[in-house]
């Protein structure tokens, strides 16, 4: 019975939104054994996202749910430093599938078992897509702390993203810079389950809650919101005779969703999978159903 729940736990719950916090701060420690090693991490995910729209910026246009496939390569130093590059290539589309590649440092402490802090710096570079819209945000700074001594761990991290593009001819040419800023809030509980199908391996669950808050001013790849575009407002439209509303797209610091994600390890010997699935509800804008997006990860470390 055991095996079988195991199985349906990796292969029945469908995945979602990559290992973050630093790959669940390595598995959350090693599932407790506090080693500190050095390693390198290959891995290759697959999955869904609804943050890509289309090339122009359209703010009536519905979200859209469309695949990639990413790999990566991470180094993380006993010490806590990592630095780490992926990409993204995107399905179905007429141009430009790598549309994406991503470059991170940071440092992560975990070496207290009651609570763990870190922050990454990331650098995104993107190509000329036809489905994801052009925006500024191309520089990351990510930082979280969890206090873990309870059976819930609560967490709080900051994210922050601001650059700049320039498009256009070269006798018109557009120069537009831009900031984002948000605040998520976590709760959540590890389950760990080891020697299920030999002595070598173990499962981790981990279910969280979370509550992000922030601005939405451009599209963006942020972690604070990667599964969410830009979220209007609507507002009246004074002084133009024959229109009553319109959008405003850039919004002040409010609470932008709310979302549960389940996150599950397989660890055996250095081989790692890991699906999760994340439900989110947006709390402005104009599409505030219910939503949900996937990935699922197969890593190597050496």
């Amino acid at each position: 019975m055991r095996v079988f729940l195991t199985c349906l736990l990796l292969f029945c719950c469908v995945f979602a939104e990559g290992q973050s916090l630093a790959d669940l701060e390595r598995q959350l420690d090693s599932l407790l054994n506090k080693q500190q090693k050095s390693e390198v991490v290959a891995s290759l995910s697959y999955g869904n996202n609804p943050a890509y729209g289309a090339k122009t910026v359209n703010l009536e246009q519905p979200i859209v749910m469309k695949a990639y496939l990413s790999p990566s390569l991470t180094w993380y130093h006993k010490s806590g430093i990592t630095a780490g590059a992926s990409g993204y290539y995107l399905f179905d589309t007429d141009k430009k599938h790598w549309f994406e590649w991503d470059f991170t440092a940071g440092y992560d402490y975990t070496k207290k078992r009651n609570f763990l802090t870190g922050i990454s710096y990331t650098r995104y570079v993107f190509a000329d897509s036809t489905d994801v819209p052009v925006t500024p945000i191309n520089n990351e700074i990510f930082s979280y702390f969890y206090y873990r001594k309870w059976w819930l761990h609560m967490g709080i991290s900051l994210d922050l993203g601001w650059g700049a593009y320039t498009s256009g001819t070269r006798r018109l040419k557009e120069h537009v810079t831009g900031s984002d800023f948000n605040v998520i809030a976590t709760v959540r509980h590890p389950f760990i389950f080891d020697g299920l199908l030999s002595s070598n391996d173990a499962l981790l669950l981990q279910p969280s809650l979370s509550l992000t808050m922030g601005t939405a001013n451009y599209y963006s790849q942020l972690s604070a919101f990667r599964y969410m575009g830009r979220s209007p407002k609507m507002k009246p439209n004074k002084g133009r005779p024959g229109k009553v509303l319109s959008f405003e797209d850039h919004t002040g610091f409010e609470p932008r969703a709310i979302d549960c994600t389940i996150n599950a390890s397989y660890l055996f010997n250095q081989f790692t999978f890991s699906p999760s699935f994340t439900v989110f509800k947006p709390l402005t804008g104009t599409e505030q159903q219910l939503m949900g997006y996937f990935t699922a990860r197969l890593s190597y470390s050496f």
